[in-house]
Parts: C-alpha cells; sequence; structure tokens
C-alpha cells in the first residue's frame, strides 16, 4: 500500500455526513438568531444613515458560517480546501460605524458554534449578548450636547452674543473661531438648561449678529 493510499483511505474516504435534521435545525436557528441579531442591530443603530442592506446581511451571514461549518466537519480534506479558498478572499466594503464590527463577529461566531452543536450556548449567548447592547448602546447621557454656530461682524458683537449665551447654558465651550474681515464665525460647544430652544432666536437678533444655528451633537456628526 503507498503514502497515496493511505492519505485516500485515512483523510479523503473519511466522510461524515450530517443527517437531514441536524442540518435542519441548524439552519432553521441560524435564520433565528440573525433575524435576533438583525432587530437588536436596528434598536442599537445610531449612525447618520440606517443600512437596511447591512441587516439583511447579519442574517445570511449566520446562515452561510453554519453552512460552511457542517460542510466543513463532514471532511478532513474539505476543510482544508475551504480554508485554502476562502484565505483569497478579500472585502473591500468600508465599516462605517466600530460596533458594525461587533455585529459582523457575533453572527460569525452563531453560525461556528450552531454547526458545532452547541445550541445552548449560540442560544443564550446571543440573548445575553443583545440585552447588554440594548442597555449599554441606548443609554443615553441625561443632558444632550449642542453646537451653536454664531455668525457676527466684529468684536462688539462677538462679546454680547457670547456674554447672552453664556447666561442661558450650563455649559460654554469654544470649539472653533473663524476670522475674516468684518466677519467672525464660533464654534461653541454648549449644555442647555432645559429643552427651550427659544434663546436662539433672542441670539440672532442682537445687533451685530447676523445667523445663530443650533444643531445637536454626539461627539461623531452632527444633525
Amino acid at each position: 500500500m503507498t503514502f497515496s493510499n493511505i492519505f485516500k483511505s485515512s483523510f479523503i474516504e473519511n466522510v461524515t455526513s450530517v443527517s437531514m435534521v441536524d442540518m435542519a435545525i441548524a439552519m432553521v436557528l441560524a435564520f433565528a438568531i440573525g433575524l435576533f441579531i438583525f432587530l437588536v442591530y436596528k434598536k442599537t443603530y445610531q449612525g447618520v444613515m440606517y443600512s437596511s442592506s447591512f441587516g439583511v446581511t447579519l442574517i445570511a451571514l449566520s446562515m452561510i458560517t453554519t453552512l460552511v461549518i457542517l460542510a466543513v466537519t463532514s471532511n478532513v480534506v474539505l476543510s482544508l480546501g475551504m480554508v485554502g479558498a476562502l484565505s483569497i478572499v478579500r472585502f473591500r466594503a468600508a465599516i462605517k460605524e466600530p460596533l458594525d464590527i461587533a455585529f459582523l463577529f457575533w453572527s460569525i461566531a452563531v453560525g461556528i458554534v450552531l454547526a458545532a452543536g452547541m445550541i445552548p450556548l449560540a442560544v443564550f449567548g446571543s440573548i445575553i449578548i443583545g440585552v447588554i447592547l440594548l442597555v449599554f448602546v441606548n443609554k443615553k447621557s441625561y443632558v444632550t450636547p449642542y453646537i451653536v454656530v454664531i455668525s457676527c461682524n466684529g468684536n462688539e458683537a462677538e462679546e454680547k452674543a457670547t456674554t447672552f449665551l453664556k447666561s442661558k447654558v450650563n455649559r460654554y465651550v469654544v470649539k472653533s473661531k473663524s476670522a475674516q474681515k468684518g466677519s467672525l464665525e464660533l464654534n461653541v460647544e454648549v449644555r442647555l438648561k432645559d429643552d427651550n430652544t427659544d434663546f436662539i432666536n433672542e441670539l440672532s437678533e442682537i445687533e451685530g449678529v447676523d445667523s445663530a444655528v443650533l444643531v445637536s451633537y454626539n461627539g461623531e456628526y452632527m444633525g
């Protein structure tokens, strides 16, 4: 018997078939948990533009990973070939939100754990992760930060505007200031005393102030 025959008899012909029941259970659970991951992602998304296609990708990713791992566990040579094939794949899609990486790894991990037969770990682990994300990601600060953009036409108008603004807010921090001939622009981070924003109307009516804009700010984007 040659080395080739030994290799074939030991690896290539040693295929462990996966029953139809096991495949059906694994794929159904992968879809259910993937749907749960999608719902958690939708509830915790805080970016500028929500992408429904990414949420659907999370469901597909958990099912595809389950399918791949089920195939890999049936044959050693197939697993080596699949590792080599997947190693040449390159993904060019940019991840805009850091939290999206956690959801991608979550979907992949669910697929791997389900295909390995660890169903309780996949189910209860996903529930715990989902609850933690819902609690911590949706936890808001009790005071919302805002940015006030003030355009005025001189130092005197700037002093009046800043004095008035300081009297209306709890916190006043200058983020940037740009000056040109005959005009100034201030970007100020503020914390409001209450939800009333009528002071912006009064600020814009101060003599020398050309415009006053109030926008919400979370440290990553303004809107």
